[in-house]
């Protein structure tokens, strides 16, 4: 059967993708590991330059939120070692979008009225990023995303960017690998909103494509209670693996629920496995597989060094080193537009793009401002730790 080609690569990890499954959500950095000391600020840097970032530090995304604040706070900490930005110390005022769209606005709103901010990193939810990416371009200030995928994200204008691939090539990633290991039919659930619809809607298009059967697909109310209803539509359908996609405390009842159903008899197959049972008892999801993007690519194992030695644990999720990359590209932008004007830093990033090598690999902007090849990995659940294949 002839296979499209996608821009998808399944790099090895030069650095192990280990998550610690034991983790409540929480907004600030309470897991109640030391914290070791970063390094000390270039003396010689004057003054200060502000940027902003919305992330999920309370609600169903906090563990997420968390992880993204770290990776941003190790970038600052490297950028303001060295030269800073235009010769100041870099600050990145952090609000928290409450996991919520209008939070979302609200904080955006804040930082681009108040601290007056030139660009803003964030979020996470596609639900949450869409609006507030399309606030931002009202206003004419840079948006970065280091977390969402929805492909509408390629429409909220030419200020707004990814580090992060959306779900046209996640989609086309993920079908292959399900029809590489001999899976001819699948079901599918996903949450209802951006994310969600679209994810769906990729995954069953290039799965349909490569001649297998979507026996059933559908969409989830975030924050229910109980998701049976949805889980048994999913098992009456009989198909050869279950595919899941979910957020934070929402993962944590479907895949107790998935457990107690008996559905772990046959395969369950996660897209974004680190997003999906984080927060989850481990045995629901001991031995589950899934996607997930690569935290760090071949030139990634000083900064996994350097996060492990500063939060004496490993990664608590694979988005971390996405929010770095989005806060190094943009000092880097900042720096060769040698100015805080919104439209010569988007293009400075466009520019810096073309030769980019990030923590989680080279990030060439397309013309719409994605990234457009992602490094993805296969990954297993094994002991309560999540480890590539």
């Amino acid at each position: 059967m002839h296979r499209r080609r996608i821009k998808a690569r399944a790099l090895g990890l030069a650095v192990p993708l280990v998550l610690a499954l034991s983790l409540s959500a929480c907004g600030s950095d309470d897991s109640g590991k030391k914290k070791a000391d970063l390094p000390s600020a270039n003396t010689s840097l004057e003054g200060e330059f502000k940027i902003g970032a919305v992330l999920p530090l309370t609600g169903t995304n906090a563990t997420i939120g968390k992880d993204q604040q770290r990776g941003i706070e190790l970038a600052v900490a490297k950028i303001n070692e060295g030269d800073g930005v235009m010769g100041k110390k870099l600050v990145v005022d952090i609000e928290d979008s409450q996991g919520t769209a209008d939070a979302a606005i609200q904080a955006a709103k804040k930082l681009v009225s108040v601290a007056q901010v030139p660009a803003v990193i964030g979020e996470y939810s596609s639900g949450n990023s869409i609006p507030m990416q399309q606030y931002l371009e009202s206003q004419s200030v840079v948006g970065v995303n280091p977390g969402s995928s929805s492909i509408e994200l390629r429409t909220t204008g030419s200020l707004q960017f990814s580090t992060i691939g959306l779900d046209d090539v996640a989609g086309a990633f993920t079908a292959d690998a399900l029809w590489d290991k001999g899976y001819e039919s699948i079901a599918i659930l996903a949450p209802n909103n951006s994310y969600g619809t679209g994810i769906v809607s990729s995954v069953s298009d290039a799965f349909k494509e490569l001649g297998g059967t979507v026996t059933t697909s559908g969409v989830y109310t975030e924050g229910q209670s109980d998701y049976r209803q949805e889980l048994n539509r999913l098992k009456d359908s009989k198909p050869d693996a279950y595919v899941i996609t979910t957020y934070g405390k929402d993962g944590t009842v479907i895949n107790k629920e998935i457990y107690e159903l008996g559905m772990t008899d046959q395969p369950v197959f996660d897209i974004y496995l680190s997003q999906d049972v984080p927060d989850a008892d481990p045995k629901s999801v001991e031995g589950r597989i899934g996607m997930d993007v690569n935290s760090t690519s071949e030139n990634g194992q000083a900064y996994a060094d350097f996060y492990e030695k500063t939060y004496g644990e490993k990664f608590i999720s694979s988005f971390n080193g996405y929010a770095y990359d989005a806060t190094m590209m943009l000092a880097q932008a900042i720096n060769k537009a040698n100015a805080a004007d919104p439209e010569a830093i988007a293009a400075a990033l466009t520019e810096i793009s073309k030769t980019y090598e990030g923590v989680t690999g080279p990030i060439v902007l397309d013309p719409d401002g994605q990234r457009s090849e992602q490094p993805y990995v296969i990954a297993e659940v094994k002991n309560g730790e999540i480890v590539p294949q």
